[in-house]
């Protein structure tokens, strides 16, 4: 089981490969929007602000998060450290029900680019 600070890691990594990203995937992630990030398995929330193509404002919450972000992931540890590793794949998790991921019909389009 992944730790707490394996998932922070992980999200980090996310965070300066979006800002590090070109093209499709920069434009993508040049979106302004609230972002939780629940960990299923540590009841844990990320909270922060994908914005100006990184995650910014990045805190933790125990358990679910306190308001309804506008871009929602759930999952456990172990998929999230190993969808930023690039070891799973986001559409086989998501459409498998392991990865969990609620947004608006608009930013669900532009983030397919990402995912």
């Amino acid at each position: 089981m992944a730790t707490l600070d394996q998932c922070r890691a992980a999200l980090d990594r996310l965070a300066k490969n979006l800002s590090s990203a070109d093209g499709d995937v920069r434009s993508a992630a040049a979106l302004d929007r609230s972002l939780s990030c629940r960990i299923t398995d540590l009841d844990v929330t990320f909270l922060g602000r994908l914005t100006d193509g990184t995650i910014r404002e990045l805190t933790q919450v125990p358990g679910p998060p306190p308001q309804k972000a506008e871009i929602r992931l759930t999952m456990n540890g172990d998929d999230l450290v190993a969808l930023v590793d690039g070891q799973l794949n986001f559409a086989k998790a998501w459409g498998s029900g392991r990865v969990k991921l609620e947004a608006g019909l608009r930013d669900l389009l532009r983030l397919r680019t990402l995912l």
